[in-house]
């Protein structure tokens, strides 16, 4: 018998996949590869032992992953919003930001910056400078405290399926215990049944808010490879570089030394924020 579910926490090539009458089974892809994530929809087929085999994988309207020279990490599909978490302590890293956005970018998914930890006001305007980049660039950034005040993110979720991303240490655990209650309880039921440590996010998972809003949980990150995107698609990811694409005399520019490029004529004006020409450089040597 064959039923179609939704996968709600994915380790390795074990995956919970949740029935539309709530029931949940453990289950498993055919095969040695797997290239399944949190948020796919599935047809399973059930198996004498109690769990299921994973026959089919739906279309897919995002896919959110990373990559570098040697594979890919799959983190959440059919996304329609990241949530990238940061926080004035620890201190967050520039790159890493841009990097996730450059990924929701090239998924068409919308990106919110979340500034996390604004009751610990002497460090506030620090990380507020830090951000002021983006949001000259039109990026929405969100300010608020988890702890107190996680419910100015709810208006942001209503109707989204969003993925929970950022570096360990930004308060993202927090975040997400506020805004779904029992979230703890949860996790170590799905640690449980996938066997995986109880006190880290190790795996993916996905929480309802309500019927129409979905939260997704992802381990914490200290490095996002974007090896699998072309230099077009890079290109684009960055919105100050539109003016001026196209323009530059050599019409295959690398925006290095090249003579009359468009590019490095906006940097020197101004128009291009160092910062981020520098990370743009780092990341079209990763994907040439």
């Amino acid at each position: 018998m064959k039923a179609h579910g939704l996968i709600i926490a994915a380790h390795g090539r074990q995956y919970l996949v949740e029935f539309s009458d709530g029931s949940t089974r453990l289950c498993f892809p055919r095969g040695k590869k797997s290239e399944l994530a949190c948020g796919d929809r599935v047809e399973v087929a059930a198996t004498a032992d109690g769990q299921g085999v994973i026959e089919k994988t739906g279309e897919r309207s995002s896919l959110l992953y990373r990559s570098n020279e040697f594979r890919q990490k799959l983190i959440a599909a059919n996304v329609s919003q990241i949530l990238i978490v940061v926080a004035t302590e620890p201190s967050f890293s520039d790159t890493l930001v841009t990097r996730c956005l450059v990924a929701a970018d090239s998924q068409n998914i919308r990106p919110l910056i979340v500034l996390n930890k604004c009751d610990l006001t002497g460090r506030l305007p620090a990380a507020k400078e830090s951000l002021a980049i983006y949001r000259s660039l039109g990026y929405s950034v969100i300010e608020l405290s988890a702890r107190n005040g996680a419910d100015t993110l709810r208006p942001h979720l209503k109707g989204e399926t969003s993925v929970l991303v950022g570096q360990s240490g930004m308060g993202k655990s927090t975040l997400l215990n506020a805004l779904v209650p029992g979230a703890n309880a949860a996790t170590r039921e799905i640690s449980e049944a996938l066997d995986t440590g109880k006190h880290t996010t190790t795996h993916a998972r996905l929480y309802h808010l309500d019927a129409e809003t979905h939260l997704i949980d992802s381990p914490g990150l200290q490095e996002f490879g974007l090896h699998h995107l072309d230099l077009h698609t890079l290109e684009a990811a960055f919105p100050e570089f539109g003016p001026h694409l196209g323009r530059c005399r050599f019409r295959d520019c690398h925006h290095d030394r090249e003579p009359d490029c468009a590019l490095r004529g906006a940097l020197a004006r101004g128009e291009i924020d160092p910062r981020r020409f520098e990370c743009y450089q780092m990341l079209r040597t990763e994907v040439a």
